[in-house]
């Protein structure tokens, strides 16, 4: 059996490698590697793939968040809405950026955003709602745009973990995560479902007149080099890294195909265990499997990791410390926040590997032992 990884990239580029090493020497070749060739043919397959008019690559994910504030025009002191049981980067640029962030609760059962936590969050300094679509499911995007609708207020989709994620509307429209809010933004981490071999993101939208601010503020504020209409930031996306990704964006689908067939397995030794719950697929959404993440009954969570890493057996604890517990929010003067969800599922979750390379060996012997531990 070969060692278990919780993402296998190598083996993944092994699988690829032909296509990837034409791509990257096809880069060489032309010595184009600042927003070359690749990057455009990257945002064009993208915006076909997602359905939006317009796709704005950077460098990472972090930098996308960050370029969405900016581009909506949010000032200092005004409130961001985020669900604090996330990683650090979905509000770290609200911080940065001086505004003001604003945690609500998640769902017990998807791990996204509630959409009653949210509504009863906002106050008149609220500018904007960050959902993020966890672990590889989307949020509740219908009740979420329809709340931010009647306060007017914008939408910014992180959509980091979840792309290739389709969300049905109750009327049965279909769209992809990423597409739904004012603008979509993902990052392009080595991890991800789509990514690179090095950092990179992308921002999406279909707005004419935001999506050219954001290119402007991508590229230091300039839409003709040297006249520099608004404060940006140099955010790029290298011709090197967007061949890659065109070579993997066309098997995309069956990469989360796999990630699928993985949680599928695991769902099935797991079943009937009173101790394990499996992840929970919310009714208008597809789960693309960014993670695998169980919540733990019973059961405890450390010394089940501590078996798994003795048996060679990777597994990770996302998120331990929740965003409004984290130090760098201590000077912003937030509220003493009470989110009893998130607090008692940073106590019990657990993510175990999932990635498209997986074997039904390693999978055996990981489910086995789990259910060792969990029901000794």
């Amino acid at each position: 059996m070969r060692p278990i990884q919780m993402v296998d990239t190598k083996a993944q580029y092994l699988q690829i490698k032909q296509a990837v090493d034409a791509a990257i020497q096809d880069v060489l070749d032309n010595a184009n590697y600042i927003n070359g060739k690749p990057v455009q043919e990257l945002a064009a397959g993208l915006s076909n793939y997602l359905g939006v008019k317009h796709t704005i690559p950077c460098a990472n994910g972090t930098d996308a968040l960050q370029i969405a504030m900016m581009a909506l025009g949010l000032e200092p002191g005004d409130e961001v809405i985020t669900p604090s049981f996330t990683y650090i980067a979905t509000t770290e640029v609200v911080a940065l950026l001086r505004l003001k962030p604003v945690f609500v609760e998640v769902d017990a059962k998807t791990f996204c955003m509630d959409p009653e936590s949210l509504r009863k969050a906002i106050t008149p300094r609220t500018k904007a709602i960050v959902p993020v679509h966890l672990y590889g499911q989307a949020a509740n995007m219908e009740a979420i745009m329809q709340i931010a609708a009647e306060h007017k207020l914008f939408v910014i989709e992180d959509n980091a973990q979840a792309i290739g994620c389709d969300y049905t509307f109750s009327d049965g429209t279909v769209k992809k995560a990423g597409s739904i809010g004012h603008i979509g933004c993902t990052s392009f981490y080595p991890s991800k479902n789509l990514g690179a071999y090095g950092d990179g993101g992308a921002m999406f939208t279909n707005d004419d007149a935001l999506a050219a601010k954001l290119k402007m503020i991508a590229n230091h504020g300039q839409q003709k080099r040297y006249y520099h209409e608004m404060v940006g930031c140099n955010s790029r996306l290298d011709s090197i890294q967007a061949a890659i990704l065109n070579v993997k964006l066309a098997r995309l689908d069956a990469y989360n195909a796999a990630r699928q067939s993985v949680a599928a397995y695991y769902n099935h030794a797991f079943e009937g265990n009173a101790k394990i719950i499996t992840p929970y697929v919310a009714p208008y959404t597809k789960h693309v499997y960014h993670q695998y993440t169980l919540v733990l009954n019973d059961v405890d969570r450390d010394g089940l990791s501590a078996w798994l890493a003795e048996k060679k057996v990777p597994s990770m604890i996302y998120y331990p410390v929740p965003g409004h517990k984290q130090a760098m929010f201590q000077s912003f003067g937030l509220p003493e926040y009470q989110l009893d969800t998130t607090d008692w599922l940073t106590q019990r979750v657990i993510s175990l590997p999932v990635h498209t390379e997986m074997e039904e060996e390693q999978l055996a012997y990981i489910t086995q032992q789990v259910l060792t531990y969990v029901n000794r």
